[in-house]
């Protein structure tokens, strides 16, 4: 996520912009649950906002005009080791939302955050989802049913990374406030506060195996830590301007970062040597994601596209296009076969992979989306779904809303018997 387009963090970081000479900033008052807000974004950040807000409203594949997955940016993407669930967060309207895979129903949004929702994290054994946020706090919330669980207020700053260990015991989490802490989970103790970052950390990656934590900051500085003990093992440089993203291969050997200087480095790990620098992108690389069998890295940018390079050499495979804003977060699928990505456009897009052609999947909260667009609601199991209109729902779901017709409600077309009801289109 772009420096620029963050919440205020500080009186002192206002002067040292005016003393440094940086671009004038520009002011939005919102109205948020705690009441009006104050918020500024540069002039350059400001303009390429208004640009996407342009665009927002396009139809994606497989979605109706004015479909949104959210309402403001996402900047925040988490897919579950299950493959059933992926869970987004996002800015201005500070909820997390989650979604049903693979047919990308919305089933419900998460609320509780008073601002925006920087990072998400689901445990591999799926039940659990964690999120940080800029107001300081992290919450948990159990999976599928989205209630929240326990809210962490540890850090003084924006959380900007959290990560869960492969035993669902250790939670990581990495702030604005210099220092990451480590929580026992479930009962969300904490254990130990890691120092060793001079500036604010934005990013952080845990290996797969839960015995590495690579970390970010703005000084442009990379920590690597041995977990659960938190002993700092060594501190990685070489990009040029902050970073971005932070990505760690399956197998745990290779971490890759993108920075604002439009690169990507690949380093090996455990002794961070630097093995290559990609120069894929035009812009900054504002994500990162590497897919399970380790083969593909996926990266995002701030001028909307999404590049696809062969790992362990680098090399560019492909360009996706797409998105009408800049991509902020990415996740690959459990299975390697997709790869989502949102941003400031406002949408969710699934893409497969490896061949990079996008899904005709349609990721549309109703609620979020403009008034002239509706949506088929079913109801399975005791959990609602939403889709666009004339999805086809599972077998055994009741239909509660049918506008194929494109007016209203109309739940024709549906018959129960024996295993429930089923619905098929007029």
């Amino acid at each position: 996520m772009p420096v620029k387009d963050r919440p205020n963090r500080s009186e002192s970081r206002e002067d040292a912009s005016v003393q440094s000479g940086e671009a004038p900033e520009v002011y939005a008052v919102r109205k948020a649950r705690s009441g009006w807000t104050l918020s500024r974004r540069g002039v350059l950040g400001a303009a390429a906002a208004a640009t996407a807000a342009a665009l927002r409203g396009k139809a994606q594949a497989g979605c109706p005009e004015g479909a949104r997955a959210h309402a403001y940016s996402i900047l925040s993407l988490a897919a579950s080791p299950n493959g059933r669930l992926l869970a987004s967060g996002g800015q201005l309207d500070y909820d997390i939302r989650l979604w049903s895979l693979p047919g990308g129903a919305f089933l419900k949004m998460l609320s509780g955050h008073d601002n925006w929702v920087y990072s998400l994290a689901i445990s591999p054994d799926s039940r659990l989802l964690a999120s940080g946020s800029w107001d300081h706090t992290i919450k948990l919330w159990s999976l599928p049913d989205g209630a929240l669980v326990q809210t962490l207020s540890g850090h003084s700053n924006a959380v900007m990374g959290v990560a869960i260990s492969p035993d669902n015991r250790l939670l990581v989490s990495g702030s604005l406030d210099r220092t990451i802490k480590l929580w026992s989970l479930p009962d969300g103790e904490l254990l130990r506060t890691l120092s060793g970052h001079s500036r604010a950390i934005d990013r952080m990656a845990m290996s797969p195996d839960g015995r590495l934590l690579a970390s970010a900051d703005e000084g442009l500085k990379i920590i690597l830590w041995s977990l659960p003990d938190g002993a700092l093992l060594r501190t990685l440089s070489g990009h040029a301007d902050y970073l971005c993203s932070l990505a760690i291969s399956p197998d745990g050997r290779l971490l890759a970062s993108g920075s604002r200087d439009n690169t990507i480095k690949l380093w090996s790990l455990p002794d961070g040597a630097l093995l290559n620098t990609l120069s894929h992108h035009s812009s900054w690389v504002n994500a990162l994601a590497i897919s399970p069998d380790g083969r593909l890295l996926a990266s995002g940018d701030q001028v909307r596209v999404i590049k696809l390079s062969s790992l362990p050499d680098g090399a560019l495979l492909k360009t996706l296009s797409g998105h009408a804003g800049a991509i902020y977060a990415l996740a690959a699928g459990p299975d390697g076969e997709w790869l989502a990505s949102a941003g400031d456009d406002c949408s969710i897009r699934l893409w497969s992979l490896p061949d990079g052609k996008e899904l005709p999947v349609c990721l549309m909260d109703p609620a979020a989306s403009t008034s002239s667009t509706q949506s088929t609601q079913y109801a399975k199991d005791g959990v609602t779904y939403s889709a666009p209109c004339g999805s086809p729902i599972p077998t055994g779901a009741v239909c509660t809303c049918n506008c194929i017709t494109g007016t209203g409600c109309d739940c024709v077309g549906y018959s129960g018997g024996g295993g429930g009801h089923y619905w098929h289109p007029n």
